[in-house]
């Protein structure tokens, strides 16, 4: 299968940027030609990553960053953002800016998220949850600049071209490919769907 197979026992582990914790990084980029005056420090563009929270707490603030976070285990949390109140249930995501003021609260027990982060003015990203089953497999087509990103919130997925033989994934394994193509996903589970877009 063309692309990256990306599996969860390889994902490079990393610090919060406030310290309360920490994320596996499951893949990361750049868009082409950014201008040196754009780069910084974090060197990336956009990142997925997959956080374990066990406690309630601030957000690291991320200034420049928009956001998507989305429970791919546990019962979901009460995030308050500027002072306003969300609830994020289980495979719900959730976009907000990484510049605003961001509290946690876990009603019902530590969760695991899934953190998509773009560079503002640089990339979008759009996170869809889709249900595969046996009966009927899905196609995700992704055009010219695209970077598509599918990971396996439940087993029993797996991924390939659409003519061709598939990878299976285990939970919380991901594939990247960069567009255009045709993704084919057979078997019966859950995954994200995570469209990585430039904007520049």
């Amino acid at each position: 299968m063309d692309g990256d197979v990306l599996r969860w026992s390889q994902y490079r582990s990393m610090p919060w940027k406030n310290g309360g914790g920490t994320t596996r990084e499951v893949a990361a980029g750049t868009v082409p030609a950014t201008p040196a005056s754009a780069q910084t420090a974090d060197g990336f563009d956009w990142r997925v990553s997959v956080a374990d929270v066990d406690a309630a707490g601030p957000f690291s603030s991320l200034l420049g960053i928009d956001r998507v976070i989305t429970p791919v285990e546990g019962e979901g949390m009460v995030l308050t953002v500027d002072g306003a109140s969300h609830p994020v249930g289980p495979l719900r995501p959730f976009a907000f800016s990484g510049d605003a003021t961001t509290n946690c609260r876990l009603d019902a027990g530590p969760v695991r998220n899934m953190n998509v982060m773009t560079r503002r003015g640089l990339a979008t990203a759009h996170v869809r949850i889709i249900t595969v089953t046996a009966a009927q497999g899905t196609e995700l087509t992704y055009a010219t600049g695209e970077t598509l990103l599918v990971m396996a919130a439940t087993e029993g997925i797996t991924v390939g071209a659409p003519d061709g033989h598939g990878t299976t994934l285990g939970r919380l394994d991901c594939v990247r490919h960069e567009g255009p193509g045709t993704l084919a996903l057979r078997g019966e589970g859950t995954v994200t769907a995570i469209r990585i877009t430039a904007t520049r």
